[in-house]
């Protein structure tokens, strides 16, 4: 969901009720230009990165593969999850919530940061750093019964990573502030593009006309969306002010968009590229028209929430791109029997695991936080094999 929003995360935010000086053209079209870049970033790397996720060798490395009867299960989760979440705000007071939930996207914002930061981090590490393995290993049982809960393993240079993820965490934690809301968001869309895999084409159509609907129903069709969106303190959307020419980081009248909107095209324009490079031709066409169409549809959906004022599902404009754009591309060349005929998950290993935790979208709580629990880094040997879900 996109949206322009009047409020804060922050501490110093001025309540929404207040009146407002309305944001200048400029502010405006920094924000949703700001916004825009934020968006492709994670998608661009995070489909790179999940080119290199999907070689690894190593099962404690695999990605986690969405087929199509979970991609089916996934707006129904979503629902259930956004409209339970919506109940208790309206039950339960919104600030005890909020400090749970921010206890819980701490831990989980670092996790995330740290793996996003340790690629480039490492190339930052001396060659004579003394770097010590460690292992973090829970288990359940004795003898042949004993099951492995976490098996977690690291070195000193993931502990460098994890102590600069965690000031950010902290900044976050005290101010709520944008930025760091904006670094976790980074991280956690970054991480779910690289790490949540389809199958194949027609699983991610599944998946994307689902939360077609989805999106479409719980923005146009009730205020549950938007509700949740502004009560759920959490690093479930991008923002960014509108106010900042004039008032700097201290703004507080933002625009925002949601994480779901974010991942969810972007795992289908990461399957996009693991297609054009199993055709051995040298090319990406496949990616960069399912990227430029992405582009596309978030700029149609800003600019109709520009002109009718009123939040927008992003979905609804940009789950027809993705998907017709590389489609007739595909049909130019005469290659849509292989497009739908390409497994992703064959490239991999034969027991690639399934996704069974489901998290929600397009800007709703939990965004994917779920599935960041369940495996954090595919390049870096960690696993979690019994996350718990939120």
């Amino acid at each position: 969901m996109a949206e322009a929003q009047n409020g804060s995360a922050g501490p110093q935010a001025v309540p929404a009720a207040s009146a407002r000086p309305p944001a200048t053209p400029e502010g405006v079209a920094l924000a949703y230009g700001s916004l825009v870049l934020m968006a492709l970033l994670p998608i661009f790397f995070g489909a790179l990165r999940s080119v290199s996720c999907a070689k690894s060798k190593n099962s404690s490395e695999m990605p986690e593969t969405i087929t199509s009867r979970d991609a089916a299960r996934f707006p129904i989760v979503a629902s259930c999850t956004l409209l339970g979440l919506y109940l208790f705000f309206k039950i339960f007071s919104q600030e005890y919530i909020n400090l749970l939930l921010s206890m819980y996207f701490f831990v989980l914002g670092i996790l995330a940061l740290s793996h996003t930061i340790s690629p480039m981090m490492n190339r930052f590490f001396p060659a004579n750093f003394p770097n010590k393995q460690y292992q973090l290993l829970f288990t359940q049982g004795s003898g042949e019964s004993k099951e492995e809960i976490v098996n977690y393993e690291f070195d000193t240079k993931d502990l460098v990573c994890l102590a600069l993820s965690s000031v950010v965490g902290v900044w976050y934690l005290l101010r709520k502030h944008w930025i760091a809301n904006n670094l976790f968001g980074l991280a956690f869309s970054l991480n779910g593009v690289e790490l949540l895999h389809l199958n194949n084409v027609s699983t991610g159509c599944i998946l994307l006309g689902g939360l077609f609907i989805y999106d479409v129903f719980w923005v146009f069709g009730t205020n549950v969306m938007v509700t949740v969106a502004k009560s759920f303190e959490a690093p479930i959307k991008l923002v960014f002010p509108q106010d900042l020419l004039e008032k700097g980081l201290e703004a507080d009248n933002f625009a925002m968009l949601g994480l779901g909107d974010i991942v969810i095209p972007g795992i289908f324009i990461a399957l996009l590229l693991r297609f054009d490079i199993s055709l051995k031709k040298n090319t990406h066409t496949y990616f960069y028209t399912s990227f430029v169409a992405y582009i596309f549809g978030l700029g149609l959906t800003i600019f109709i929430m520009h002109i009718f004022k009123h939040a927008q599902p992003a979905l609804l404009y940009l789950v027809p791109a993705c998907i017709g754009f590389p489609l007739l591309v595909a049909l130019a060349k005469g290659e849509v029997t292989e497009m739908f005929s390409y497994e992703s998950s064959a490239e991999i290993l034969p027991h690639t695991p399934r996704l069974t935790h489901f998290p929600t979208v397009s800007g709703s709580p939990a965004s994917l936080a779920d599935s960041m629990q369940q495996k954090q880094p595919c390049p870096r040997r960690r696993r979690q094999q019994s996350p718990s879900a939120m």
